[in-house]
């Protein structure tokens, strides 16, 4: 059986896995492959973010206004990742800067209750996906507006998470991050291959800035990370992928 093949035979695989970790959707029973499986999490991203276009178009269609569609569109996607990377920003604006010692922080990002930072964090960093989100849909039509834009975030939004669990140490060595693996270099450039043609495809050549912001929204996060914990955890991957979607948004919506 040649490399080739192995690859081809294990795409079903892969892609279950990554639905059934970065999303709630109604899969069937699959033993995930872990970090092997990476490379997909644009596409899931993708693949959620034309949910939230489809619901924006049908909202609109029935005259909801744009900012309720925006909250109804935000709102599916909590639900359709049961909160998974909402949870993770909230975590980790309370870890990172609740605690004074790096055991603090992990302690208080273990723990389930969520603090001034983080009801802040989540207010702050919503309220820009909120903002951007609604001058889509008043200024965007939805073939070269929203549906483009909710698609190519959702892919390009993941990329941070890849790439940080590829290159950081984990600082817990326990959690979802711990269990899940470290991708290999040749996953995480699938993954940032996938998604950059997923956005060029979507909305062209805005799918560059869109990149470049992102990424360095992951490198800042990553810098601050690696100080204050000495690593990536779930809570820092969920954060990367909320921070990188408000400025993706950010950035499309500035071209209207």
């Amino acid at each position: 059986m040649t490399p080739f093949r192995d690859i081809v035979l294990q795409l079903p695989s892969d892609l279950l896995s990554a639905f059934a970790l970065l999303s709630r959707l109604p899969l069937p029973n699959h033993q995930g492959s872990g970090a092997n499986s990476a490379w997909a999490w644009p596409l899931v991203g993708a693949v959620l973010g034309a949910f939230g276009a489809a619901l924006a178009s049908a909202a609109l269609w029935l005259g909801v206004t744009p900012g309720v569609t925006a909250v109804l569109v935000l709102a599916m996607g909590a639900m359709l990742t049961g909160g998974l990377h909402e949870d993770g920003l909230s975590d980790t604006a309370d870890g990172l800067y609740g605690g004074w010692t790096r055991e603090r922080r992990l302690e208080i990002m273990k723990d389930s209750r969520v603090g001034s930072y983080g009801v802040l964090a989540l207010v702050l960093v919503t309220l820009a996906r909120w903002s951007a989100l609604t001058a889509l849909l008043v200024f965007g039509g939805p073939t070269n507006g929203f549906w483009a834009a909710l698609v190519a975030t959702g892919a390009v939004s993941r990329v941070p998470m890849v790439l940080m669990m590829a290159l950081l140490p984990n600082a817990r060595g326990e959690g979802l991050s711990h269990a899940t693996g470290r991708p290999g270099q040749a996953t995480a450039l699938a993954a940032l291959g996938l998604a950059m043609g997923v956005a060029m495809l979507s909305v062209g050549w805005p799918a560059l800035p869109m990149l470049a912001a992102a990424l360095g929204m992951g490198v800042l996060l990553s810098v601050i990370a690696l100080r204050r914990i000495g690593g990536q955890t779930g809570d820092i991957l969920g954060a990367s992928q909320q921070l990188a979607e408000a400025t993706c948004l950010a950035v499309l919506s500035a071209r209207l």
